[in-house]
C-alpha cells in the first residue's frame, strides 16, 4: 500500500513517522508542500495511493473522484478545520474519512493570546523599529479590565477564554451552538456588545454561517480602535472590508495567522499596512501538537485500511 501525506506540519516532522509506515510495509509519499497541492497535482497523485492524510489542500469531489478511479480507499483530514474537504462527496463515493478534532486547542490559544498582547503593547512595532536602528517607545494599552470578544467556543475558544479571563479580561463569547452559563463569561448574539470590546479574537470554524461575518456591517458595530486577532480561517474575515476599517481607524490593528488566499499574495494591500501582524497559518505547529495530531491521523487511517 502507498500512503500520501500533504499536511505541511506533519511533513516538517516526517522522519519521525517514517518508521511507523516502514514497519507496516507501507510506501510513504511525502511531497514538498508549502501550503497546499493544487487540484491538478492531487488528481495526478491520488489514483496511485491507498490512503491520504490531508492538509489544507482542495479536497474536492473532483479530486476524490480521481482517487476513487484508482486505488484510494480512505482519507483523514489532519487537524480540526474541514472547510476544504467535501465530506458529502466522500460519502457518495464510499470513501471513509474523518478529521482529528481536539488536538491542539491549547497551542492555538497560546498563539492567539500572544497576538493579543502584542497588539496591546505594540511589541511588533518596537521590534521592527529596533531592527531599523531606531528606539521607539509607543504607549500601549493595559489588558486588565478590558473586554475581549471571542467568536467560537470550541476546543480553541474555551482554552483561550480561560487564558484571557486569567489575565483579567472580561470575555464576551459569540457561539450559538456552544454556551455554558455556569462559566464566568458573557454569552452574546453576534455582534451585540462589540461596541464595548477592545479586542476581537476569532477561533471559529469556517462555515456558510461564519463566512465573511467580520465585514463592513459588523465592523461598524465595534468600538472604534478595536484590535482584531484571527487564528481560525481567513474566510471568516472580509479582507477588503478589514482594509477599509484599518485605513479609517475603526480597527486599530490586526494580527492575522490566516488569510482568504494562502500564502498571502505579494500584491495584497495588507502587506503595506504596518498596523498588521502576519502569521503563516501556523498557530498549531509545535513539536508536541504535531506529533499528537499526526499519530491520531495515522491511527485513524490505519483503522480504515484495516492495518494492524
Amino acid at each position: 500500500m502507498r500512503i500520501l501525506v500533504t499536511c505541511p506540519p506533519m511533513l516538517g516532522q516526517i522522519d519521525t513517522f517514517r518508521p511507523i509506515f516502514e514497519e507496516k510495509g507501507l510506501e510513504l509519499l511525502a511531497p514538498k508542500v508549502v501550503q497546499t497541492l493544487s487540484e491538478e497535482e492531487l488528481e495526478a497523485i491520488l489514483p496511485g495511493v491507498d490512503g491520504w492524510i490531508i492538509g489544507d489542500d482542495p479536497a474536492t469531489e473532483r479530486v476524490f473522484k480521481a482517487g476513487k478511479a484508482g486505488k484510494l480507499k480512505a482519507a483523514v483530514k489532519w487537524g480540526i478545520g474541514t472547510d476544504n474537504v467535501d465530506f458529502e462527496a466522500c460519502k457518495r463515493l464510499g470513501i471513509p474519512i474523518i478529521n482529528t478534532p481536539n488536538m491542539f486547542g491549547r497551542e492555538v490559544a497560546d498563539i492567539a493570546l500572544h497576538y493579543l498582547i502584542g497588539l496591546a503593547r505594540h511589541t511588533y512595532e518596537i521590534d521592527r523599529g529596533v531592527r531599523e536602528g531606531n528606539w521607539p517607545k509607543p504607549a500601549g494599552i493595559s489588558i486588565y479590565g478590558r473586554t475581549a470578544g471571542l467568536i467560537g467556543f470550541g476546543d480553541i475558544g474555551r482554552a483561550l477564554a480561560a487564558r484571557m479571563y486569567a489575565l483579567g479580561l472580561d470575555v464576551q463569547v459569540y457561539d450559538p451552538y456552544s454556551r455554558d452559563e455556569n462559566l464566568p463569561y458573557t454569552f452574546q448574539d453576534f455582534p451585540n456588545g462589540l461596541e464595548e470590546a477592545d479586542f476581537l479574537v476569532i477561533t471559529c470554524a469556517l462555515t456558510p454561517e461564519t463566512k465573511g461575518m467580520v465585514n463592513t456591517e459588523s465592523l461598524a458595530h465595534m468600538k472604534k480602535g478595536i484590535r482584531i486577532v484571527n487564528v481560525s480561517r481567513g474566510g471568516v474575515v472580509n479582507e477588503s472590508d478589514l482594509i477599509d476599517a484599518l485605513k479609517s481607524g475603526q480597527v486599530h490593528a490586526a494580527a492575522l495567522d490566516v488569510f482568504e488566499e494562502e500564502p498571502l499574495p505579494a500584491a495584497s494591500p495588507l502587506r503595506a499596512m504596518p498596523q498588521c501582524v502576519f502569521g503563516t497559518h501556523n498557530s498549531s505547529n509545535t513539536v508536541d501538537a504535531v506529533k499528537r495530531a499526526s499519530m491520531e491521523a495515522i491511527h485513524r487511517l490505519f483503522g480504515f485500511l484495516e492495518i494492524n
